[in-house]
């Protein structure tokens, strides 16, 4: 098996990319345009978070299950699985990507959690939307002001689906999340398979639970 290792994205990216993940709306969400949904997400993480963050920091496993309570209504998992498998989507079984889909999705909430907890609303300001709304797919964007002052642009990507608008993918500074990991991922199924992948993940979800524990 490919010695290769997932590598995340950046300390201040991970802190932008927080925003992604975060508690999103109400039920109600379907009726919002694409940037109320996002503008809702930020407002209602700093409610979740507000005098909880140092809870939430000794009790990762309760801010986990908070994120994913939240989360994976609002999240395409399949699309964006199916994106960062690129052209070997069509060449694994259905339970392959399942499997893969479940395993990312997973790696992806728990890498990412710790980022929420340094998740500032009033750092991000929320650029005036372009785009079509009664189209399937829209970008809304934002600018994040890091601690030196610098503004960096974050760029969310939602799929219009039968549930409503649903967030997909997010660009920092031009770079997109899917096909970063896209890029890491090909390289190891060529020369591992599919199943590499998702047993890896697997692996270093399980490893960071065990070292939680200890």
């Amino acid at each position: 098996m490919s010695s290769q290792r997932v590598i995340g994205p950046a300390p201040a990216a991970v802190m932008i990319i927080a925003v992604f993940f975060t508690a999103w709306a109400s039920a109600d969400d379907e009726v919002l345009a694409p940037q109320e949904v996002i503008e809702n997400a930020a407002t209602t993480m700093s409610e979740k978070l507000n005098g909880r963050k140092d809870y939430y920091e000794s009790h990762p496993d309760e801010l986990y299950i908070m994120i994913d309570e939240v989360l994976l209504p609002h999240f395409d998992t399949r699309y964006s699985g199916r994106l960062v498998l690129g052209k070997h989507w069509k060449g694994v079984t259905e339970d392959q990507r399942t499997e893969f889909i479940d395993a990312f999705y997973q790696f992806l909430l728990q890498s990412y959690a710790k980022g929420l907890l340094q998740f500032d609303q009033d750092k991000i300001e929320f650029l005036p939307f372009e785009g079509e709304v009664d189209g399937t797919r829209v970008v809304v964007k934002t600018q994040m002001r890091l601690d030196d002052g610098s503004q960096v642009p974050v760029n969310y990507s939602l799929r219009r689906s039968e549930p409503g608008w649903r967030v997909y993918d997010v660009r920092i500074e031009g770079v997109s999340y899917i096909q970063n990991y896209r890029n890491q991922f090909n390289a190891e199924i060529r020369a591992n398979g599919v199943n590499s992948v998702i047993a890896r993940l697997r692996e270093e979800v399980s490893g960071e639970k065990n070292a939680l524990k200890q």
